[in-house]
């Protein structure tokens, strides 16, 4: 049996690292939504869910597209038999089942970058109505968390050029870039799932408790719209 990859086990203490920091992040947004349940409801009422869930399927379909390179990279498919690393496509472009890491990496990026553009466009549109950082206590968290999780985002842009690069420079797809490709799906794997937590905690937990309790202190109604 081989001994696991050392870049392979830091990168996985270094990301457990980083879920104790947005755990921290999840703990003060708590706080103040049991401190200021008014102004949580004030300011989920400019959210447009149709547009945050929209966004939200694209950053999870990215991680699809990631775990697909990854697979291309590994020269291996959870199901069928190994075959040969494939680095780049084989054929023409319009060839889905052809290609290789690079294009699917590629796709990721794409994603990735609409992702990051999708929630500038809503910053925007939550500026314009009045929810600044300054606001209140639910609109300082709520750019905090998404703020903090956006900048990740962008890692992980700026990392994936860099594996994709060193792919396209390289004469051999060797182990270095396979580990490469693997370090940044982990990481990519893990900002998708911060994600669907945070979406879920931020655009959905009150609405669908308010649904369920008249009662219940933040009283927001969904809004599917999304433009």
């Amino acid at each position: 049996m081989g001994r696991p990859n050392p870049t392979q086990i830091g990168t996985l203490v270094w990301l457990s690292s980083e879920l104790m920091f947005f755990g921290g992040l999840f703990a003060m947004l708590f706080t103040l939504r049991s401190m200021a349940p008014d102004t949580f409801a004030d300011g989920q009422s400019n959210f447009t869910h149709g547009f945050a869930l929209l966004n939200t399927s694209i950053l999870v379909f990215s991680s699809v597209t990631c775990q697909i390179g990854v697979y291309l990279a590994e020269g291996r498919f959870p199901w069928g038999q190994p075959f040969a690393p494939r680095k780049r496509r084989e054929g023409s472009i319009f060839n889905i089942a052809g290609w290789g890491m690079i294009e699917w990496y590629t796709l990721t990026f794409i994603l990735g970058a609409v992702f990051v553009s999708g929630q500038a466009y809503e910053y925007t549109e939550l500026v314009h109505h009045g929810v600044t950082m300054s606001a209140t206590p639910f609109s300082s968290v709520f750019f905090l968390t998404t703020g903090f999780h956006g900048i990740h985002v962008i890692g992980g842009l700026i990392a994936f050029l860099m594996v994709l690069m060193r792919a396209y420079v390289a004469e051999n797809f060797t182990t270095h870039e396979q580990v490469s490709a693997i370090c940044i799906s982990y990481y990519w794997h893990f900002v998708d799932v911060v994600w669907i937590v945070l979406f879920f905690i931020v655009y959905m937990l009150d609405p669908i408790m308010a649904a369920g309790d008249p009662n219940f202190p933040i009283q927001v109604d969904f809004n599917w719209r999304i433009f």
